[in-house]
């Protein structure tokens, strides 16, 4: 099975189906502006690290990529790229990118842990011909580049619908946890951090104050997990049996 069919949103390897990444979705959902500039950051870390990490193995080969080594130096970009996004919102917005500053350096973390170095084969995998067709087709490929941007668009479309899926997730969740707690929706933004780009009257929509705490939002989510696992069962009965 592949990487994108497992973290796709009935996957196993799911934010609702493997609980992957429950940490940062109750962190970052607190506020609608934490959840837009956490989702941010993720497609920008999981997609430019795998790129990098994927363009670079296939240029520079194993002299340079050691195969115990990988995951150390896929983390490595990962925190670079991570803290170049920090970098860049930090000037746009300062009082924001210090309200999220610990979840923006959570980021890298999921992304180093979330299995992508593992899946993508070595040089030698790659460019190992089994039979004299394959030796054709590896020539033929190498000449053209034909497999190096199909093996680079292929690993990094993985990383980027896994990364889509844990922020779409945070989004929506945050969508509803956020108007519960504080009757207000809000947008990174301006010096104070956020722009309430809209507000409930106390009159007509009541906030519940405990959703706004971790034990709270672990409650609604959980009801949110119970009703994903319902739905996959009759969508998906097989895996059960």
């Amino acid at each position: 099975m592949s990487l994108s069919r497992q973290y796709s949103f009935w996957g196993s390897l799911s934010p609702l189906g493997g609980l992957t990444g429950i940490g940062l979705i109750i962190m970052a959902s607190a506020r609608l502006s934490w959840a837009v500039t956490v989702a941010g950051s993720l497609l920008w870390v999981y997609g430019l690290t795998t790129f990098s990490f994927t363009f670079l193995l296939s240029v520079l080969g194993g002299k340079f990529f050691p195969e115990k080594g990988r995951v150390t130096l896929y983390t490595v970009m990962a925190a670079f790229f991570g803290s170049i996004y920090l970098f860049l919102f930090w000037l746009l917005c300062p009082f924001a990118a210090l309200e999220v500053f610990v979840l923006l350096l959570l980021v890298p973390l999921f992304c180093a842990v979330s299995g992508i170095a593992q899946q993508i084969p070595s040089l030698s995998e790659m460019t190992q011909p089994e039979t004299n067709f394959d030796k054709l087709q590896a020539i033929r490929k190498k000449r053209t580049g034909d497999g190096l941007q199909l093996d680079v668009f292929e690993y990094v479309s993985d990383a980027i619908s896994q990364a889509v899926s844990l922020a779409g997730l945070i989004v929506a969740f945050s969508i509803v946890r956020e108007p519960l707690s504080y009757c207000s929706l809000s947008l990174p933004g301006t010096y104070q951090g956020m722009i309430t780009i809209m507000y409930f009257s106390e009159n007509s929509f009541f906030p519940i104050s405990i959703f706004s705490s971790s034990a709270g939002a672990l409650l609604l989510l959980g009801y949110i997990i119970c009703m994903y696992q319902y739905g996959k069962g009759k969508i998906n009965p097989g895996e059960y049996k």
